[in-house]
């Protein structure tokens, strides 16, 4: 999210949380939109995720301590060591971009004491999202115990399918649907038409 009057929409219809992208690369670059102090003193029910990219755990802790985050999203090559000690002050989620044939149970395992929640995107060139779709079967062969979001290209059109895959075994701890670029009218504006719908239709 790049605007505030568009995170107070979200708030209103009652969506669990909005993200805020700290990764000075990112068209989305929140720190280019938004002041910390008017988002911190903004009175909001919605969740604030911060998200990260390889940025140190003083950086991290100063942007939550300015913009009054709720959460954080670590997008990077974070160390298990790094999740650990900001999971000592504020909710970790610790992103994993996946191929098809990734050894998920293997590349996960290392973090599963040191963060909160997961996340589960599609492997691109570089770090951020991509837009392009996650196959949510790779997921299927793997021992999730963890609570974890559900990343990739997610579209207005794959309600049918989120629901389909919410019904497998390896969905038990699906905890939320993270969507971005295929709600937007452009980079960092969403159409809050269609997060509404989508919305309506997922619960």
């Amino acid at each position: 999210m790049t605007q505030l009057e568009q995170v107070r929409k979200l708030d209103e219809m009652g969506l669990d949380f909005a993200g805020f992208i700290f990764y000075p690369k990112s068209p989305r670059y929140a720190a280019k939109f938004l002041r910390g102090e008017v988002l911190k003193k903004a009175k909001l029910r919605i969740g604030k995720v911060g998200v990260f990219v390889n940025s140190s755990y003083d950086e991290v802790m100063k942007t939550v301590d300015e913009y009054g985050l709720d959460m954080v999203q670590l997008h990077g090559d974070e160390t298990p060591r790094l999740c650990e000690q900001l999971a000592n002050y504020i909710s970790v989620i610790k992103v994993f971009r996946l191929g098809d044939n990734d050894p998920i149970d293997w590349i996960t395992r290392p973090y599963f004491e040191s963060c909160d929640m997961f996340l589960f995107d599609t492997l691109g060139v570089g770090y951020g999202g991509t837009g392009k779709k996650f196959n949510w079967e790779v997921l299927k062969s793997a021992s999730l115990d963890k609570l974890f979001f559900l990343s990739g290209g997610i579209e207005p059109g794959d309600v049918k399918k989120l629901k389909e895959f919410s019904s497998d075994p390896v969905a038990s701890k699906l905890f939320s649907i993270d969507i971005n670029s295929r709600f937007e009218t452009s980079g960092g504006i969403k159409d809050l038409d269609k997060v509404q719908t989508f919305f309506q239709e997922i619960r």
